[in-house]
């Protein structure tokens, strides 16, 4: 497994590869000395990040590895299909998965690529909902970025 550490305009971001495949992105709270990336596809994910960070309307193109159970799996691809900009909510992603809310916020916070995978995507219906498994003040932070990036023209 190859690993970088890279800074995003809301903090530092891990970025996690096998060989040829991105496997994991993960938000740090703290600061740590950032490591470059180092291999092909840690060099193309920082890069395709780099442009998302400028251009919300980016769109990804990585080979990614994504374990998870076959309902996470569908979730995930659902994710992948809501354009930026125009966030669901967890009941609405679920009406369209015919399943339950509270599945999705599951399958989302089980995420391994988030931003690639666009879980901050889902929000409450009374508002922004949680995000990393949380409620907690910085990892909301991190989403009401994302979202308020999309929004920009």
């Amino acid at each position: 497994m190859d690993q970088a550490i890279i800074t995003a305009p809301f903090g530092q971001l891990r970025l996690t590869a096998d060989a040829d495949h991105l496997i994991g992105i993960e938000f740090l709270l703290e600061r740590v000395p950032l490591k470059k990336a180092n291999t092909p596809i840690l060099k193309e994910t920082e890069a395709q990040l780099t442009a998302y960070f400028k251009n919300p309307r980016h769109v990804f193109d990585l080979p990614m590895k994504l374990d998870g159970t076959p309902f996470q799996q569908r979730v995930w691809k659902a994710l992948c299909g809501i354009p930026a900009g125009t966030p669901l909510t967890y009941g609405q992603l679920a009406t369209k998965l015919n399943t339950a809310a509270r599945a999705i916020g599951g399958a989302c916070g089980a995420n391994p690529i988030p931003v690639i995978v666009p879980c901050h995507r889902v929000v409450s219906a009374s508002g922004i909902g949680g995000f990393m498994k949380t409620r907690y003040l910085g990892p909301l932070n991190i989403k009401s970025w994302l979202l308020a990036h999309e929004r920009a023209p």
